[in-house]
């Protein structure tokens, strides 16, 4: 089978690798879309992974199966990561603490024809696509998922005025899930199309993040990598306020202590989903509750993968970029 083994941005090799074996209680699946995740092409944080298949967004179907639960010709959405739901994190409701969570994945990667999904992620991470759900949809369920589980941490509420700084892929996504729960909510980037697409989603005023943003907003979720972000979001913290990193820059930030002392700021981060997430994410696909089809805006081949990282790497007039195997 084809794969597609990550070095680095610019330098994404197609590869063949046999057909992987399943075992007990396993899948063997034809992948149908894999999304290219703004983490896959985070340099600095995948250079030190690699080489590797990365590729974590994927839907496709059964093509052999060792499960009780799944049938060959199933459509599936599968999740790389899943929690053991046994220890002390997975417990008390923390289950992206979870190290299962941290060290699973399926075999070899979304960015392939094929994947094997070991018993936990058929246990575990395993959801039927309906039929009226694309494979290109499906996709979409694993980032969603994420955005649902950073809201409800800071617990979004319909009174709150919300911030998102940085309007690519993760911060749509924000922007409409923080409009269904009622808030307000204003929008930054530096890009006039992903502007656009902000407010067409739904946000009540779009800010070119090069100019100053001059607001109190209640919770602040951080999408860009960005470290002037930082910077804005602890401008426009209001007293009482929760700024939630959803992403990080590369560097260390500086935390201007006596502000966050004074006003009792609360900083927070979000790293991946719960199985709970993944279920309200794909009702909410399924539901037509997320516009998940309008956020992709490219289409790639396996073969054509490298030019699939060019696009989401450059960001213009792109959001998410889908390969097709």
């Amino acid at each position: 089978m084809l794969v597609a083994v990550y070095h680095n941005n610019n330098d994404v090799r197609l590869e063949e690798r046999p057909v992987p074996e399943i075992g007990d209680g396993e899948l063997l699946v034809k992948v149908m879309a894999s999304g290219i995740c703004g983490t896959d092409i985070m340099q600095w944080y995948r250079l030190k992974k690699g080489p590797r298949v990365l590729g974590h967004e994927i839907a496709g179907y059964v093509v052999k199966s060792n499960s009780e639960r799944f049938v060959k010709g199933d459509r599936i959405f599968v999740s790389h990561h899943v929690p053991c739901n046994s220890c002390k994190y997975c417990l008390s409701g923390n289950h992206t603490a979870c190290d299962a969570l941290h060290a699973g994945n399926y075999e070899p990667g979304g960015f392939s024809e094929f994947i094997r999904a070991p018993k936990e992620n058929v246990d575990w991470g395993t959801y039927i696509l309906p039929d009226y759900v694309t494979y290109e949809e499906g996709t979409m369920i694993e980032p969603l998922a994420c955005v649902i589980r950073g809201q409800r941490i800071i617990d979004v509420q319909k009174y709150h005025t919300v911030l998102v700084l940085g309007s690519g892929i993760s911060g749509l996504m924000n922007i409409q899930l923080a409009k269904l729960k009622g808030a307000r909510v204003i929008a930054t980037d530096i890009d006039e199309y992903r502007l656009r697409k902000a407010k067409e989603l739904g946000a009540d005023e779009v800010i070119n993040a090069n100019k100053k943003v001059l607001l109190k907003a209640d919770k602040i979720i951080v999408c860009t990598g960005a470290y002037s972000a930082i910077g804005q979001a602890f401008a426009n913290i209001d007293k009482k306020g929760i700024i939630l990193l959803f992403a990080v820059p590369k560097e260390d930030i500086k935390i201007p202590n006596v502000e966050v002392w004074r006003n009792e700021l609360t900083i927070t981060s979000s790293y991946g989903a719960a199985p709970v997430d993944l279920e309200e994410s794909l009702n909410m696909i399924k539901n037509k509750e997320i516009q998940a089809e309008i956020l992709i805006s490219h289409k790639v081949s396996l073969k054509d993968i490298q030019q699939g990282f060019k696009i989401a790497s450059e960001s213009k007039e792109s959001l998410k970029v889908i390969v097709k195997p």
